[in-house]
């Protein structure tokens, strides 16, 4: 029996009211959703992991609200979502000190940030296009290029060359040990 097997899956009527609040509205038409309620259940249980990953750690950073709608949610072979913001988010990351857009890019977007000051599953922002029409997407980085040199070697061994990408159970795994439960 595989990990996966034994987790249950959520139920939007079972999530606490912040987290409901938080999702509300964000996640309508999402995989054909009619409401946040259904585009949530109707998820699988990677998707609906890793959603509630961004949206916590997102929260914690004060960046879930510039979140506008969530497009595209992924729990295994990496953690990641894809989705529109309303317009402040780019110039919020440009003038934080905890990101840089300093080797953020990748080469099919037209830049990034990069999370500074955390060592394991650190947010990689990506970005495609300008104003209204700019398309988001952010993913964990198990190893952060930023952190320190050991694991930018990591990073660039496994996640750039070995192709290796945290699932959610990795990315939840690392916020438990710092002692938060989401």
């Amino acid at each position: 029996m595989t990990l996966a097997a034994r987790v249950e899956p959520l139920s939007w009527r079972k999530l606490s009211d912040e987290l409901r609040e938080e999702l509300q509205g964000k996640l309508q038409g999402l995989y054909g959703g009619a409401s946040s309620e259904a585009a949530f259940d109707n998820l699988t249980i990677d998707k609906q992991q890793a959603l509630v990953l961004f949206a916590r750690r997102l929260d914690e950073l004060a960046l879930w609200p510039l979140v506008r709608r969530v497009e595209n949610v992924y729990g295994e072979g990496g953690v990641g979502m894809n989705f529109t913001a309303w317009p402040a988010l780019a110039s919020e990351l440009q003038r934080r000190k905890d990101f840089t857009a300093r080797f953020a890019s990748h080469r099919d977007n037209d830049g990034g940030f990069i999370e500074l000051g955390r060592g394991a599953a650190s947010l990689h922002f990506l970005y495609q296009g300008t104003g209204a029409q700019r398309r988001w997407g952010v993913h964990f980085d198990l190893y952060n290029p930023w952190a320190s040199p050991a694991s930018a070697w990591r990073h660039l061994l496994r996640e750039k060359i070995g192709s290796e990408r945290p699932d959610w159970r990795v990315v939840r795994t690392v916020f438990r040990r710092e002692g938060k439960l989401y």
